[in-house]
């Protein structure tokens, strides 16, 4: 059953991602739908019986779930067309991708309680660093356009999607206030790393190379949200910021992993 969840949410993320912006009622309702069969089919690959699932594409995929929950709720408020035909394509990706590369189990019997809670708030940092940086990618495309307004107006449909999102300093002020609360939690994930790491890993802290992207990740942030307060921050600088620590965070954890997984075929260190 779990499987077929998995075919029906990605179907259903791929059509709301690519129906006409007049059916907002449509794809706010199919896509609730996809994204609730998704936590089903998450839920059964991530969990399975008294283990916890670790691997690139079961990270990537509860990344992807809790970014379209975000995008559903901002949608609410705000018409942000644009994040959907950026965030729903790659969900119906992410949704079908533990299926094909599944990872290892590490079993949670003896493990502290802190671990689970680790993986929890690390994935909660990760996603919602992961709809920033869709967001910063919309506003650099709109701040493009209106470079070229004296140029003719692009034509399709993702072009339709970016004419009806909300003033740039609008999508500034919701970029920061994502980037502020996924840095809180990515602080958290690094102390927690730090602090607990021979309950979580078994071994005293140690330097390896998910721990150096992940501080330079946070460095990033740090000092990308440092310079908002005290130079003022903004446009393509806060952009080259954001991009900058998000795919710096990509590879402390997915992208490493994905090389060990798919290129090396390693376990789960």
């Amino acid at each position: 059953m779990p499987n077929a969840f998995v075919i029906v949410a990605a179907l259903l993320y791929a059509l709301c991602a690519f129906l006409p912006l007049s059916q907002r009622r449509l794809v706010s309702v199919g896509s609730l739908l996809g994204w609730c069969l998704h936590a089903v089919a998450l839920w059964a690959e991530a969990l399975p019986g008294g283990g916890l699932r670790l691997g690139f594409a079961t990270v990537l995929s509860a990344t992807l779930w809790i970014s379209v929950a975000a995008w559903w709720l901002e949608n609410r408020n705000m018409t942000l067309d644009g994040l959907r035909v950026l965030v729903l394509p790659c969900a119906a990706v992410a949704t079908v991708l533990p299926a094909l590369f599944p990872g290892t189990v590490v079993p949670l019997q003896g493990k502290p309680v802190v671990f689970s809670w680790h993986i929890a708030v690390a994935v909660l940092a990760y996603s919602t660093l992961t709809i920033a940086a869709f967001h910063a990618v919309l506003m650099a495309v709109q701040e493009s356009r209106l470079h070229r307004r004296g140029a003719p107006p692009m034509q399709g449909w993702f072009s339709a999607a970016i004419e009806k999102l909300p003033a740039l300093l609008t999508m500034e002020k919701l970029l920061f206030r994502l980037i502020g609360f996924g840095f809180a939690l990515l602080t958290l994930t690094v102390l927690s790393g730090i602090v607990f790491s021979e309950q979580l890993f078994g071994q005293v802290f140690r330097i390896d190379h998910k721990t150096v992207f992940t501080l330079m990740s946070w460095v990033l942030f740090g000092a990308l949200l440092a310079g908002r307060h005290w130079r003022g921050w903004r446009g393509k600088t806060a952009l080259s910021f954001t991009l900058s620590g998000f795919a710096t965070l990509l590879l402390a954890y997915v992208g490493s992993r994905f090389v060990l997984e798919v290129v090396l075929h390693r376990g789960v260190a």
